[in-house]
């Protein structure tokens, strides 16, 4: 599997960018009374999440490396792993979530979608194939059961 960035850098880029986006273009700012409460809860949630299914792989004595799927020893439907094949993801994504409703910048959701369009093609879909080749019908089977993201 050849990754062009590494997920966690890849993370930390959107969220700089939506930094900057917010600090350098005034496209739609976005206030509510409750902005940082759901910023909070996003965080706590995405955190969650991904401690989560962090725990879940320890547990299962396989890899958590996202560059290396094909060193997986155990395929994991446990869980978080039951809701989401990618929970560390979707915790990411609420990460950014959290990010963007903080920073209040409506032009940050485009950077969020970019960052689910990028995961998927570049991370998730490889990582897919590894698990394929490795577990074949038993990951196929999750497959069917659970969805990708959520």
């Amino acid at each position: 599997m050849n990754l062009l960035i590494p997920p966690p850098l890849v993370v930390a880029i959107v969220g700089i960018t939506m930094w900057g986006v917010a600090r350098s273009i005034d496209a739609g700012s976005i206030g509510a009374g409750q902005q940082v409460q759901v910023a909070i809860a996003l965080l706590i949630a995405g955190v969650v999440l991904m401690a989560a299914a962090a725990a879940a792989l320890v547990v299962a004595k396989t890899t958590i490396n996202p560059l290396r799927p094909s060193r997986a020893s155990r395929l994991v439907t446990g869980s978080v792993f039951r809701f989401s094949r990618n929970p560390i993801y979707l915790g990411d994504l609420l990460l950014l979530a959290a990010i963007a409703v903080w920073l209040g910048q409506f032009s940050n959701i485009v950077l969020l979608a970019l960052f689910v369009v990028y995961i998927d093609r570049f991370q998730i879909r490889p990582e897919e194939r590894a698990l394929l080749m490795l577990f074949g019908a038993e990951y196929a089977a999750y497959c069917t059961k659970v969805r990708r993201w959520l």
